[in-house]
């Protein structure tokens, strides 16, 4: 198994575990850490959704952080079990952890979150196919995170408010546009 550690509140040096898959890639901790200053470290009373949630490093960080809960997706087997794992072992109740996909539960949820984790599979067009629809499901001045094998750039849908590259990956955080909010 291979492991992630946990950057800082109440699980702060606590490592995750999490199974080899195929394009699962933890984000790296310094991105992790960019992420979390730029979000002001606490994430109390923030409602999170982390779309691809691979190891849970994310998701756990946010949680770890004070979010109230963190609705977990991931559809391959080996890291979904892995997740269910990882919540028992840090007693992270209000991690809600689902074996599905992104768009479908996008289709069938009308919850609206502060921040959505967005770290889809490279090279499968996932962010065509999700971008159009996050803004429906994001809490008035809620937050996106995307990580891409690209840079994006703001456009009338989106607004990237900060951004970055470490490596091969490039990271943003979004908002929506004040026109694409319904």
């Amino acid at each position: 198994m291979n492991q992630v550690r946990i950057n800082a509140g109440q699980w702060r040096s606590r490592n995750i575990k999490f199974p080899d898959a195929e394009g699962l890639r933890p984000t790296p901790d310094r991105v992790r850490q960019t992420l979390f200053n730029w979000l002001g470290q606490e994430l109390t009373g923030k409602h999170c959704l982390d779309l691809f949630a691979g190891t849970g490093a994310l998701g756990f960080e946010a949680l770890s952080r004070n979010a109230v809960s963190v609705t977990m997706l991931e559809l391959a087997r080996l890291p979904a079990q892995a997740l269910l794992q990882n919540r028992q072992v840090l007693g992270a109740t209000q991690a809600h952890i689902l074996q599905q996909d992104a768009l479908q539960f996008l289709a069938q949820n009308r919850q609206r979150f502060e921040v959505i984790f967005c770290d889809p599979p490279y090279h499968k067009g996932w962010l065509d196919r999700l971008l159009p629809q996050l803004a429906s499901h994001l809490a008035t001045d809620g937050y996106v995170y995307v990580e891409a094998e690209y840079a994006l750039k703001s456009d009338a849908r989106w607004q990237v408010v900060k951004s970055g590259k470490a490596g091969q990956v490039f990271y943003h955080l979004l908002q929506a546009a004040p026109a694409s909010l319904e």
